[in-house]
């Protein structure tokens, strides 16, 4: 009987080890076969109308993959997850990226948006009395930590003798800006559309100083470096999309707002007037003279000890060419 038991008892055991190195099998077989991208985007990018439409996921859909969208309100966040491995593509202005190459960050760039510095601008209450850069010394201006607003700000102080250390920087995101912002609980803001047209719109704030002449306030696309080197592929045909899409955009700005109205729930005047001085929608490799753009970018940040050690940005360029041959030869 314990014989007969243990006999039993090991035939039972080997057709569990069975089914379950079947479902192992089947599970690897199924990872193999679903490829997924995770793509962070904001309120302020390409990426929204992209989302929205459906185009990645037709595009990528013969290769295999499907698309996962997560948004975020800024782009350190979205590097911060881009960084932790929940996102593979990601975009955001000039300064995060920078940040996040100082920080060790294994991404590199992908593409870039032509200048739009008309979208961005630090602004101030309509009664404020502060007339110029200048009278920010000692003033409380809002900007999220590591952004592009952090950014124009630093470069509108230089412009009047000032550095980061004359005002006190009040670090917060735009939606918690926005509400400080509105309380009077700051005396300025650095920020970006369409939370800048909102600002403009909804409580009459008035602009400091606009991004023109002092920064080109760029989109910057980027992805986790590993994902990149396993996937080149995706890299052409999201660029294609995002100028496929983009370029229907610029051409009927009325038209985008009103889309974009419906999906965000935000005022239609609020992105009719966001849309019209947006021309960050296309997206090209970078090319040498926007390397060195934003080489200088970087250099100024390290001057001003917003990032502690220099970078160069030309180490971070996704070379699609050199990743598919790598790819070719490890398979």
């Amino acid at each position: 009987m314990i014989a007969s038991f243990k006999f039993a008892y090991s035939g039972l055991a080997a057709v569990v080890l069975i089914v379950v190195a079947m479902a192992a099998s089947s599970i690897c077989r199924g990872a193999e076969q679903a490829k997924v991208i995770h793509i962070g985007y904001q309120k302020s990018g390409a990426f929204l109308l992209v989302r929205s439409e459906g185009n990645l996921e037709k595009a990528l859909s013969p290769l295999g993959y499907h698309v996962e969208w997560t948004e975020f309100s800024a782009g350190p966040p979205l590097i911060e997850a881009l960084n932790a491995g929940s996102v593979d593509i990601g975009h955001s202005g000039d300064c995060p990226v920078i940040v996040a190459q100082a920080a060790g960050v294994p991404f590199l760039y992908i593409g870039d948006s032509p200048a739009n510095p008309e979208s961005a601008a630090i602004i101030v209450p309509k009664d404020s009395t502060l007339k110029n850069i200048a009278d920010l010394k000692g003033k409380k201006v809002a900007f999220d930590k590591g952004s592009s607003g952090q950014y124009l700000v630093a470069r509108a102080l230089q412009s009047a003798g000032l550095k980061l250390t004359d005002i006190q920087p009040i670090y917060l995101n735009p939606p918690n800006a926005r509400a400080a912002f509105q309380s009077g609980t700051v005396d300025a803001w650095s920020i970006w559309d369409p939370y800048f047209a909102a600002a403009e719109l909804d409580s009459g704030a008035r602009v400091l100083v606009s991004s023109t002449g002092i920064s080109p306030h760029r989109e910057f696309y980027f992805g986790r470096k590993d994902y990149l080197e396993k996937n080149p592929e995706v890299v052409e045909r999201l660029l294609a999309v995002l100028n496929e899409t983009g370029g229907r955009a610029l051409k009927d700005p009325i038209g985008t707002a009103a889309f974009l109205a419906d999906k965000l729930g935000i005022g239609l005047d609020v992105l009719v007037r966001s849309q019209l001085r947006n021309t960050r929608y296309t997206a090209n490799p970078l090319t040498d003279d926007v390397i060195a753009e934003q080489q200088q970018v970087a250099d100024f940040l390290f001057s001003q000890g917003v990032i502690l050690k220099p970078v160069k940005i030309a180490d971070a360029v996704f070379h699609p060419e050199k990743s598919v041959a790598a790819k070719k030869e490890g398979s």
